[in-house]
């Protein structure tokens, strides 16, 4: 049996409301899940409705990108919070910054499609949602005269998407965590050669799961989240999520202007992410036939819905970085409901989950997730090969990640029967520009990426970082330097000045 999700008719939410996962705090409004990140408890932020739009969403198939946003928004923001014109002004904002007018375009590839993703400002899908959450932030801040500190922890490409949407914010200051040496060189000078004076890039001598634990400790001293006002950019902030239902509905009404067929998603995962968005657009009443979870060597998802078994493994660095992920923060989200809402058996299993690495399901449940959700694992080789066939039977050049889109799609392509389906359409979701991974490109196919012209620049530019230790202490102290907890109650023109400072001078 489905969990039990109350339904709003669409329109405009006039109680949007918000809960944790683990059931420590209830009833909030959408501004504070917005800032609130993780929650008190250790939980993450979900809307206590889930809108229903199976009977109009055939009246959105004609809307602009921006104006589908402004929509799908509407159905999780209540008025009160922010009125119908400021939403719509900040969706427009948002996705001017894109260079495609479609700004996610699909193109036919063989007989299936990719969703390029990567026409934002750091050529990766994160800029769909972080260039609208930077906009947001704003907006709440100048609206409340509050500062922000944002804390985020990166596999690749959610670094550079949250530093490109944060800097120059007034009242925030941004700091991205990423593993030192596990990152690619592009996504890394992308990250590093902002040098506003609100961004802070601190490589960590670990892994990224160690660079998200590092992030989840602070956000749980509550007298540092609160002392700091620290913010989440990584999807854990229910707003990411939120932000990336409007693609999968976005690309239904391209391929199907009529609303007359079916569609299928594979996607790259590594956090959970991405996939997770697609779910909740599957569940508003898109129809959506299958969703492939695709992982690469880091497969702990793929075990999930083969096995039900939710084991942590060592990570392994593999040609798809921003998917070497060993613990998928956003699964939690799915469990919630996997779980029945059952708040208190989840924050149990999550705390054993912590203390064992383990994590299982069985019988119904595991039934119930497998309908939910399909998988494959794209091994190093079944990307290499991806890579190279597309690029010289379709003449079609993908980056790592999205080749394991289709790598997953191609190994399921028997079993869901995808390629013979009347009225299917299976989409491929392109999460990074091939250019952020030049390198796998021309070792695979001796193909050179002709780079855009912002990439090509970022080669040779000044850059700017702090190397520490696998320590939640050292990154503390390190937001503190930079910060100065005090310096959040100074009007903001004193804080600019004292920011110029040289250090040792503050």
């Amino acid at each position: 049996m489905a969990p039990s999700i109350t339904c709003v008719d669409f329109g405009r939410a006039e109680t949007g409301k918000y809960r944790s996962t683990r059931g420590g705090a209830t009833g909030l409004s959408f501004e504070q899940a917005v800032f609130e990140g993780l929650a008190p408890d250790g939980g993450l932020m979900v809307p206590e409705t889930v809108p229903d739009v199976s009977k109009i969403y055939k009246g959105w198939s004609k809307l602009k990108f921006h104006e589908l946003a402004f929509e799908v928004a509407s159905l999780f923001c209540s008025t009160d919070e922010v009125p119908s014109a400021d939403l719509r002004q900040l969706m427009q904002r948002s996705y001017e910054t894109f260079d495609h007018t479609e700004v996610v375009p699909s193109v036919k590839v063989n007989d299936l499609y990719v969703m390029e993703l990567f026409h934002g400002p750091t050529f990766a899908f994160k800029d769909v949602a972080l260039q609208a959450l930077g906009n947001l932030y704003e907006y709440f801040l100048k609206r409340n005269g509050k500062r922000l500190t944002v804390l985020g922890a990166t596999s690749g490409d959610t670094g550079g998407a949250a530093i490109y949407g944060m800097r120059g914010k007034e009242n925030v200051d941004c700091f991205i965590l990423f593993p030192e040496g596990r990152v690619s060189h592009i996504q890394q000078q992308q990250m590093t050669s902002v040098l506003d004076d609100n961004v802070h890039c601190v490589a960590i001598k670990g892994t990224f799961d160690d660079c998200q634990d590092i992030v989840k400790e602070l956000f749980a001293d509550l007298d540092f989240k609160k002392a700091y006002g620290l913010g989440a950019v990584n999807s854990i902030n229910w707003a990411r999520i939120m932000f990336q239902i409007t693609y999968y509905f976005y690309t239904y009404f391209k391929l199907f202007p009529s609303c007359d067929g079916e569609i299928t998603f594979s996607v790259p995962t590594g956090n959970f992410g991405d996939i997770l968005a697609g779910y909740y657009a599957r569940r508003m009443g898109l129809p959506v036939k299958n969703l492939i979870v695709a992982t690469n060597s880091n497969d702990i998802l793929h075990r999930f819905f083969t096995n039900g078994k939710y084991d942590k493994y060592p990570v392994k660095q593999t040609m798809s970085p921003s998917m070497d992920i060993g613990i998928s923060s956003n699964f939690e989200r799915y469990l919630y409901d996997l779980f029945n809402h059952d708040a208190a058996r989840l924050s149990k299993a999550m705390g054993d989950f912590k203390s064992t690495g383990k994590l299982h399901v069985e019988g119904e449940e595991l039934s119930r997730a497998q309908k939910d959700f399909v998988s494959a694992c794209a091994t190093e080789k079944h990307q290499a090969d991806t890579i190279r066939e597309y690029q010289q039977k379709f003449n079609y050049t993908l980056c790592p990640h999205t080749a394991c889109g289709i790598s997953a799609a191609e190994q399921l392509r028997g079993s869901l029967r995808w390629a013979s389906l009347p009225n299917h359409a299976m989409v491929v979701l392109g999460t990074a520009h091939p250019g952020k991974f030049a390198d796998n490109v021309i070792q695979e196919t001796g193909v050179q990426v002709k780079l855009p012209p912002a990439l090509d620049k970022l080669m040779t530019a000044e850059t700017r970082y702090e190397v520490l230790n696998n320590s939640a202490a050292e990154v503390r102290s390190a937001i503190e330097r930079n910060v100065q907890g005090g310096f959040s109650l100074m009007p903001n023109f004193l804080l600019s000045l004292l920011r110029k400072l040289p250090c040792c001078v503050r």
